[in-house]
């Protein structure tokens, strides 16, 4: 558990439902802008396949963060 919180700090303490969909709605806008601007970058011809892949793993960052901020408010986690 200690490990999950080293990597995914800002998915824990969400006190109430408003901190979650505050902490939700936070990760998809970072998830999005790293997403839109790595789309840019990967658009050179060279290092696309770089950015590609980059842009995959900021996404499943930013979709496991969402399921454990959930899981951490409905207390599933200890």
């Amino acid at each position: 558990m200690d490990t999950l919180k080293k990597f995914f700090p800002y998915s824990f303490g969400a006190k109430d439902v408003a901190g979650l969909i505050i902490k939700i709605i936070v990760l998809l806008v970072v998830g999005f802008i790293a997403g839109w601007i790595i789309s840019l970058l990967s658009s050179i011809p060279v290092v696309g396949v770089i950015f590609s892949l980059i842009c995959g793993l900021v996404d499943l960052y930013v979709l496991v963060s969402i399921v454990l901020a959930i899981l951490d408010y409905l207390k599933v986690l200890k």
